[in-house]
């Protein structure tokens, strides 16, 4: 029989690249939703919901990512990124549905100096990472069965506004820029992550809600991705790095974002490709888009 997959947020990159990816998974049905046809910030609309489709899995691409914004618009942050996150771990424990939830290295502080394994401390500096992390708790202490986290860094796609796009632009408009140097970590191809979502699915196995870490392989600077974005593209912009402390923004953003992904690849049994060649993959979609 057929599993029934809620997708929330499925306008954003993940949920988008899922939805790309659905039509080679047809032993799924999928309900892609965003907030105009299922508000997650109330728990009744999600229950009918998962009713009245038979929902088996949900899988949560919903959050408030603006992590600036965040800083002042605190209540609007809290509702989706911790209240909705609640509400679908309730539906789920009562409904026998398996969640997976995505949340950010900004639960961390980063200023790690070796890559985060999931059972660090965590200490987020900011209102985005303080409410994903409230989200991931309130998770945990609902327990869902069949239920996990998945934690992820640098998330670009073809689809949604992000770093790669932002960059191909500027590249395109300026003979020079300047890319932050100290800040490191590891850019996340949300297609990878889509696919690696639809790929476990079936392995998950578990009484308590378990977090993984899923990035690309390598490490780079901000700095190093936009110069790599800019030679792979043949675009001439001079890229010039710039310290953190030159561009200064509302939320403070983590040093160092480098998430150890040696669990979800033994648990799950699953090759991660490297950041530069998903890199490649992507612009190659956006060309031919253009």
């Amino acid at each position: 029989m057929n599993k029934n997959i809620l997708v929330t947020g499925s306008n954003g990159q993940v949920g988008s690249e899922l939805k790309e990816l659905s039509t080679s998974y047809s032993q799924y049905n999928f309900y892609f939703t965003d907030r105009t046809m299922l508000d997650i910030t109330n728990k009744t609309e999600i229950q009918k919901f998962c009713k009245t489709n038979n929902i088996n899995i949900i899988l949560n691409c919903a959050a408030y990512t603006a992590v600036d914004k965040a800083e002042e618009d605190t209540q609007n942050a809290k509702k989706v990124n911790h209240l909705a996150t609640t509400f679908l771990a309730e539906v789920s424990k009562d409904l026998d549905i398996s969640l997976i939830h995505i949340s950010t290295d900004y639960v961390f502080d980063g200023k790690s100096f070796k890559p985060y394994i999931e059972n660090m401390p965590v200490a987020p500096q900011g209102v985005y990472g303080q409410t994903k992390l409230d989200g991931e708790r309130s998770l945990q202490n609902i327990n869902p069965k069949n239920s996990i986290i998945i934690r992820t860094s640098w998330v670009y796609s073809s689809f949604g506004a992000n770093f790669v796009k932002t960059m191909l632009k500027l590249g395109s408009q300026r003979d020079e820029l300047g890319v932050i140097f100290d800040q490191v970590g590891t850019p996340t191809y949300a297609k990878d992550l889509a696919s690696t979502i639809l790929n476990i699915i079936p392995k998950i196995d578990n009484i308590n809600v378990d977090i993984f870490h899923f990035s690309n392989e390598g490490v780079c600077s901000w700095y190093d991705f936009a110069k790599t974005i800019f030679e792979l593209s043949n675009i001439s912009c001079k890229v010039n790095p710039i310290e953190t402390k030159e561009y200064p923004t509302p939320a403070s953003r983590p040093h160092y974002s480098l998430l150890n992904k040696a669990k979800i690849k033994k648990t799950y049994n699953i090759n991660i490709p490297y950041w530069k060649d998903s890199l490649k993959e992507c612009l190659n979609i956006l060309k031919e888009n253009k």
